[in-house]
């Protein structure tokens, strides 16, 4: 950490004048994000009703043909929300969504928010055993799926367990829904055709969704195991609408925010979403990232915002200058993993006025935002949050002879935490026991709880914080959480793998870190071409991609501490350089290539070059 991120007091005093433009607004987002009433009637779809009224006439929703003023969104999503209704959707139903990123997953995660049912946003990667899993976490009564997306849902029809198996199930044509529709196949209504002739006008039931209502389930992978599905209740949803929308990147009607980020996720439908209602501003929806369009996007949209993760920042930056990143017509944008090695690059690059850089976890009860326009760090929180001492080798926060946890002083690295309270009450899993696990208690004081993020932080001044590393048993690739128990099982079910270790590996010029995995073959076996072809095949079947482990190292000799634990630590030193891997044959998954292949010095090098584009 350089000294000069360091926010003392006078350097916050010395930043304020250039905010005061925007103290209403921040203002305005300290108040929702500061509400402790949890019965009081506010909510994602109130949200949306409130930008209508305010800007009916503004453009709420774009894609590549469409452009939808607010009022004809609202009335979308209403008509959609008088259909579910009419097929008896209540308060509390889960109904899951399988949509790929496009307009009417948005008006279908609309109309269940203003009835009060929960849409489980289902991660349009997973596939197999990991989708099975995902459905049957939280039981729906319904389905609303894609034209895109029946083969993967035909493929686990079978396997959904207990009486959601007969819930009803909608069919959304690839197409626009509001002006043609493809015929739904046998057993499937045709939602966006039954929709065309509903109602368009709001539902008093909005009115009944409460703060502490569930708003939407997704799915993280958080530390452990398969898929876990965190309440996205409409409390932190408004706290977000108030944090990263008012008090954060601060948009008008006159800005559009472009979204290419996965709409299963949190920094798509709650950070972008509610940036852009909180200001009746635009949201301009990619199916996919494409590095190569992005540019073109924007001055398509006329963009004057974007959502980002640090991995869709590199891939810009490793672009070749084009002409249209010149004289851009973005001013600011908001997400996270912006890592300080390559922050100024990209804001002097293109021009970026405004980074709201933020952390917050799916599950979590804290976030922070860069509210006040620092360089370098993920801003500022009101929450009640420590950093505390911990102890690496060990795996757990260090406690003193009395039993309680220690800070660490500012500057230092530690275990972030956060309080549970009434303020910031902690919504967790739909297991409790899931929940529970992640909650530290007797931390400070007899009787209090704490939610443990299992993310390093340092504290950095004012409230202030930057993001250090995540802990445990998960690492980051792509922007998605991976479980190194759920890739370790995955292996060990393979014929022929009798021990597998999981862990993070960094590749040069990418953010987070790829999965390597330390694999020990049964006697007899032996780690050719076509034995990792058929298990590469084998964990394409059983993992989302972003979790499938791009570098093998076959072991030799299986390497444990003296209590019989693996010495993983040594195994993400060495990583994947053969200087380090006493011998032992390893094996790389390359951009753009169909299997594994043998690694060697050669190789080994091309890839340090960060010549290839991962």
């Amino acid at each position: 950490m350089s000294q000069a991120d360091l926010i003392t007091p006078s350097r916050f005093i010395r930043q304020l004048p250039s905010q005061l433009p925007r103290l209403p607004r921040l203002l305005k987002g300290l108040y929702y994000a500061g509400i402790r009433n949890r019965d009081k009637p506010l909510s994602l779809a109130w949200a949306l009703q409130k930008a209508t009224e305010r800007n009916p006439d503004g453009l709420a929703v774009l894609d590549e043909q469409r452009r939808l003023t607010y009022r004809q969104f609202n009335a979308w999503a209403n008509r959609l929300a008088h259909v579910f209704k009419a097929d008896g959707v209540q308060h509390g139903d889960v109904v899951a969504i399988m949509l790929e990123n496009r307009l009417e997953l948005l008006a279908t995660l609309a109309a269940l928010t203003k009835l009060g049912a929960i849409g489980a946003l289902i991660n349009t990667t997973q596939r197999g055993k990991v989708l099975i899993h995902s459905l049957n976490l939280v039981s729906p009564k319904r389905f609303v799926v894609g034209e895109e997306m029946q083969e993967a849902f035909a493929e686990v029809h079978d396997e959904i367990a207990g009486a959601a198996a007969q819930g009803v199930r909608y069919f959304v044509a690839d197409a626009d829904t509001l002006t043609s529709n493809a015929q739904a196949p046998q057993g499937w209504q045709n939602l966006g055709e039954r929709a065309l002739s509903a109602a368009d006008s709001n539902l008093p039931e909005t009115a009944q969704v409460r703060l502490k209502d569930a708003c939407f389930y997704i799915y993280t992978s958080g530390t452990t195991g398969l898929p876990k599905a965190s309440i996205m209740s409409h409390g932190k949803w408004i706290k977000c609408y108030g944090g990263f929308g008012h008090s954060g990147l601060a948009l008008s009607s006159d800005d559009v925010l472009y979204v290419t980020l996965p709409c299963y996720h949190n920094n798509a439908v709650t950070v972008c979403w509610s940036s852009a209602l909180a200001g009746g501003a635009a949201i301009a929806l990619r199916r996919k990232f494409s590095a190569s369009n992005f540019w073109k996007d924007v001055a398509f949209y006329q963009a004057t915002s974007f959502g980002y993760i640090g991995e869709l920042c590199r891939y810009l930056l490793n672009q070749p200058e084009c002409p249209e990143e010149k004289h851009n017509t973005l001013r600011s944008m908001i997400g996270n993993g912006l890592r300080p090695s390559i922050w100024q690059e990209f804001k002097t690059r293109f021009g970026i006025e405004r980074v709201t850089e933020f952390y917050a976890a799916s599950e979590g009860n804290i976030g922070f935002t860069n509210v006040f326009n620092f360089d370098n760090t993920v801003g500022y929180s009101p929450a009640t949050f420590a950093i505390v001492r911990y102890d690496m080798d060990n795996n757990r926060p260090v406690r003193c002879a009395k039993g309680r946890l220690e800070q660490v002083a500012d500057g230092e690295p530690g275990l972030l935490i956060s309080e549970i309270s009434k303020k910031w009450p902690f919504d967790g899993y739909t297991d409790p026991a899931k929940s529970e696990a992640v909650i530290l208690r007797d931390v400070f004081k007899q009787g209090d709880a704490w939610f443990n993020t299992g993310d390093m932080m340092r504290a950095i001044g004012c409230k202030h914080a930057q993001f250090v590393d995540r802990l445990g048993d998960t690492f980051r690739w792509k922007g998605e959480n991976v479980s190194t128990t759920e890739v370790e099982s995955a292996l060990m079910a393979f014929p022929g793998v009798e021990h597998a270790i999981v862990y993070g590996v960094e590749i040069p010029n990418t953010n987070g870190r790829c999965g390597m995995a330390a694999i020990g073959l049964a006697a007899g076996r032996q780690a050719d071409a076509a034995f990792c072809q058929a298990l590469l095949a084998h964990l394409q079947n059983e993992l989302p991609v972003y979790a499938i482990p791009l570098f093998l190292r076959i072991q030799t000799q299986l390497q444990t501490t003296g209590t019989f634990k693996y010495q993983k630590t040594d195994l993400k030193r060495a990583g994947f350089n053969p200087a380090e891997c006493s011998g032992e044959p390893l094996w790389a998954w390359l951009p753009g290539e169909a299997g594994y292949q043998a690694l060697n010095d050669s190789l080994y090098q091309h890839i340090q070059q960060a010549d290839l584009r991962w």
